[in-house]
């Protein structure tokens, strides 16, 4: 059996994913600070209420930042599996933010549909406001996405989804500001209640998630099954079996067992796990560790050969010698304790000038048959050795 050690490049992975979580941190932040001073200096609810939106925003980015920085702790005796479970943690937590931001724009809405507002003069500096807000919050929301996708995310994908939403909510506070300026205040409570929504049913999303992650749910049946295909592939792998695969934070984890030969020394499946390690984690950059159990393959039937002197079905002679013999029976032996005769092999290498290493020509000619026993009462070394 086999794990694969935490890497370099999965710590970068989470201390990039801290980075960006800091940079998206500082920029909502000064949003929600320019808009709430613009609001409230200039009376605008809607503006006020976007800033205490994207408050809700920073508490929900810090806490991104805080699971990625958790996650990106070393092993110790207390965590021998690090901390990755933290960052899914706290993409439940995340959703439950983006619940409370949606209730609150609900009922912002609501009041804004029988609260009628009105500017005496164009509300320049809000409007302005506003339109930075959409312009930065589509950038931040970009790099999330892009970093939450190389990073594989929950928290950041969490985030990237509300900022772009956030997008939305930015242009209908625009809009919310014109038209309060224009006296029709309704159009804008219906479609805050619309957006907010929308807030929640994402905030129910990314708690929902997490909660199966939690559970070790596999949420990625095709990876499950794009991975076994590829590990029975693999040479010296008989049968792929009962594979697990779940998510730890940004990162999976896969379990298997897999079935080879009966006969296979400890050392060699030793080296099949290691080399099934490498290809798996080397082809899917999100698999963290790989977890290989090798058991002998278990066959309902074997393939026996045995060297005979004569063609006589199962009363056949057995001849002294593996190579030298002039015929060799092929029998299927099932589990139940059967047998049947598959082939007869006529020895075609006992002419003087094939005589040399002729088991070995006999090998390679009936290896086809996919031998699984040998009976024989003398064998030459090299030709034991090629059959083991």
């Amino acid at each position: 059996m086999k794990t694969m050690e935490r890497t370099g490049s999965h710590i970068e992975l989470l201390e990039k994913g801290q980075r960006i979580a800091i940079i998206a941190t500082t920029a909502i932040f000064l949003l929600a600070v320019a808009k709430y001073i613009t609001g409230y200096l200039f009376n605008s609810r809607i503006l006020v209420a976007d800033a205490f939106h994207s408050g809700v925003d920073v508490l929900a980015i810090l806490a991104s930042w805080f699971g990625l920085w958790l996650s990106s702790r070393k092993e110790s005796a207390r965590f021998p599996y690090g901390l990755y479970k933290a960052e899914t943690f706290v993409t439940l937590v995340i959703g439950a933010f983006i619940i409370w931001a949606g209730v609150e724009n609900v009922l912002e809405g609501y009041k804004r549909l029988f609260v009628p507002a009105s500017h005496q003069t164009f509300p320049a500096v809000p409007v302005l406001v506003s339109g930075i807000s959409i312009f930065v919050s589509y950038f931040v929301a970009k790099l999330e996405k892009d970093t939450a996708v190389l990073i594989n995310s929950g928290a950041l994908q969490a985030n990237a989804s509300d900022t772009f939403l956030d997008i939305g909510i930015s242009s209908v506070v625009l809009a919310g500001i014109l038209l309060a300026y224009a006296g029709i205040p309704y159009v804008e409570g219906a479609i805050v209640i619309f957006i907010a929504l929308l807030i929640i049913r994402l905030g129910v999303k990314n708690i929902w998630i997490p909660v199966l992650l939690l559970l070790d749910a596999n949420l990625d049946p095709r990876l499950q099954s794009e991975i076994e295909e590829k590990m029975a592939g693999i040479e010296g792998v008989k049968a792929v079996n009962d594979v697990k695969m779940r998510q730890s934070g940004p990162f999976k984890m896969i379990e298997c067992n897999i079935a080879t030969g009966p006969f296979v020394p400890v050392y060699k499946a030793h080296e099949l796990a290691d080399r099934i390690e490498t290809i798996i984690t080397t082809k899917y950059g999100q698999i963290e560790s790989v977890f290989v159990h090798v058991e002998p393959a278990e066959k309902s039937t074997l393939s026996v050969i045995m060297p005979v002197e004569g063609m006589n079905g199962l009363d056949s002679k057995v001849c002294g010698h593996f190579g030298r013999a002039p015929y060799f029976i092929i029998v299927k032996m099932d589990e139940k304790g059967g047998s049947q005769i598959e082939d007869f092999y006529y020895n075609e290498f006992l002419s003087d000038k094939d005589r040399i290493h002729v088991g070995v020509k006999v090998i390679k000619a009936v290896i086809k048959h996919r031998l699984d026993i040998v009976f024989t009462p003398r064998i030459g070394e090299i030709s034991f050795h090629m059959l083991k």
